[in-house]
């Protein structure tokens, strides 16, 4: 400890000196026994003049950090000054928040009317498609019907011309039938007459 002593009293013999104030406010700032100090470092083996000499470099150093420490301190108004300027940014920024947030939820919501408006707009032509499909398609049913009853209209009086025809043919077939069956009978009844007069004339030629 005596050599760090002594590197201060070596230093502190190139400062100037000054008036040492062992009762000035400056004490009372530090709240530091300077005079106690300088009998210690006497005590150490140092003699007045480099005790004093260290003294004053100690308070120089000591009252620079201070005026520092000020310096970069805040007063109590430039924080109440401070805090109010944060109250009024952070009010600004709540305002320009709620606004963006009212602005945004506008949109959203004109965006979800849009969205519906069209929903309902495809709604309404799906509705519309879905009809006019059904329409052609219960169109292209009873067309077919119509047809399918044409159709068989057309085959049903195609059914009766055969079924006439064939009731014709079966008409003319019978009248055949019955005039062959006359004709037969007159050429039996013819055969057997002549049969019968030429056995009686037989019979007469031989008698």
């Amino acid at each position: 400890m005596s050599q760090v002593i002594l590197r201060y009293a070596a230093s502190a013999s190139r400062i100037p000196r000054r008036k040492l104030h062992t009762s000035a406010s400056r004490l009372s700032d530090f709240h530091f026994d300077t005079h106690h100090f300088v009998q210690r470092l006497e005590r150490e083996g140092l003699n007045r003049a480099q005790a004093e000499g260290i003294m004053t470099a100690l308070a120089e150093v000591i009252d620079e950090s201070i005026r520092n420490m000020a310096s970069n301190m805040v007063t109590k108004a430039d924080q109440e000054k401070q805090h109010y300027t944060q109250q009024v940014d952070f009010a600004q920024l709540k305002s320009e928040l709620l606004l963006v947030s009212k602005n945004d939820l506008a949109s959203l919501k004109g965006a979800h009317d849009a969205l519906q408006t069209e929903v309902e707009r495809l709604k309404a032509r799906l509705r519309e498609e879905v009809t006019r499909t059904q329409a052609g398609v219960r169109l292209d049913l009873n067309l077919e019907r119509g047809r399918m009853r044409e159709e068989g209209k057309k085959q049903e009086l195609k059914v009766r011309e055969v079924d006439t025809r064939i009731e014709q043919e079966i008409a003319a077939l019978r009248t055949g039938i019955q005039m062959s069956k006359a004709t037969t009978l007159q050429y039996l009844v013819g055969f057997v007459t002549g049969g019968a007069a030429l056995l009686m004339a037989y019979v007469r030629f031989k008698s």
